[in-house]
């Protein structure tokens, strides 16, 4: 299955920083921070009414921040939950916490990873100043009045990630685990593909109704959605393995063989999704690579 065969939804309404009622329950402002991982920017959710918990502030902007308060107004924010450590979603709530004296609770600390040359300064990526007043793990939850959110252990696109179960009404906010209008970027060495899909696997038992993302519109039908996304990559961890058998043996060749006609700005992301399927193939001693599996490490069959 190619990404192409993925019932993406790309069809997003919603104007930067203008709150938007999505459910008896949700709200949702999305952040001016549009870009090629990012779509139209961070969505920053609002759950329940006059006592509400606020789940991804976003980036460190101050106009962010500010349009949430107003959004806000005559309300208060007894909670902040974090998805995860990454900079467009985790720095909003130590400026949220200052502004409103909630608690920062959802994913842990993330502690910077040993240096690998091969790649990518992934630690710019991530809020290394995050600090939850509360770390939250599998089944640990929140309340508020007529509403309860359970922290969901969703490892794989960081090993910190969370997501947010909202049995009210059936809803999950997934963060960057599953979104409607794209794959997700998984990036070795914190992303794991395995953990990625275990994750995935994981959701597929669960009986939620709608997804919303921290990127994006909502999944409306998540399990034939997130079905969907195992075929995919399934698809290309088979297709990865045939190239090396063909004699690919470099993440750039593979990346230009697999990806054709990919925006120049997503090839470093691409050939980050081709090494942790490789680190996969490797560790099930599928590939053999000339030493640890990176992106420099030439690869062949096992």
């Amino acid at each position: 299955m190619a990404s192409d065969d993925i019932p993406f939804d790309r069809t997003l309404n919603a104007p930067p920083e203008e709150v938007q009622a999505l459910s008896p329950l949700v709200r949702r402002l999305v952040a001016n921070n549009g870009g090629p991982f990012t779509f139209t920017g961070t969505c920053t959710y609002l759950v329940g009414r006059g006592d509400v918990t606020v789940i991804d502030p976003g980036p460190a902007d101050s106009t962010h921040i500010a349009a949430l308060m107003q959004a806000l107004a005559g309300e208060t924010v007894r909670n902040i939950l974090v998805t995860h450590t990454h900079r467009d979603h985790a720095p909003g709530a130590a400026l949220l916490k200052a502004a409103t004296g909630a608690a920062v609770m959802g994913c842990p600390r993330r502690m910077p990873r040993a240096a690998d040359p091969s790649l990518p300064a992934l630690d710019a990526a991530f809020d290394l100043r995050y600090a939850p007043d509360r770390v939250l793990a599998e089944g640990d939850g929140v309340e508020g009045p007529g509403y309860r959110l359970v922290a969901v252990a969703t490892p794989g696109h960081t090993s910190d990630h969370l997501a947010f179960a909202l049995p009210e009404e059936g809803g999950l906010f997934s963060g960057d685990h599953v979104m409607a209008w794209s794959t997700t970027v998984v990036a070795p060495p914190d992303g794991s593909m395995r953990a990625y899909m275990a994750s995935l696997r994981k959701l597929q038992e669960r009986d939620d109704v709608v997804y919303w993302p921290g990127h994006g519109g909502p999944v409306r039908a998540p399990r034939p959605f997130v079905k969907a996304l195992i075929v995919h990559r399934q698809w290309r961890e088979a297709a990865i393995l045939r190239r090396v058998t063909a004699g690919d043996d470099t993440v750039p060749a593979l990346v230009a063989a697999l990806y054709r006609g990919l925006a120049p700005s997503l090839r470093g992301a691409a050939g980050l999704s081709v090494l942790a399927h490789l680190v996969d193939l490797v560790a099930d001693g599928q590939v053999a690579a000339d030493g640890p599996p990176t992106l420099k490490a030439r690869y062949g069959p096992a």
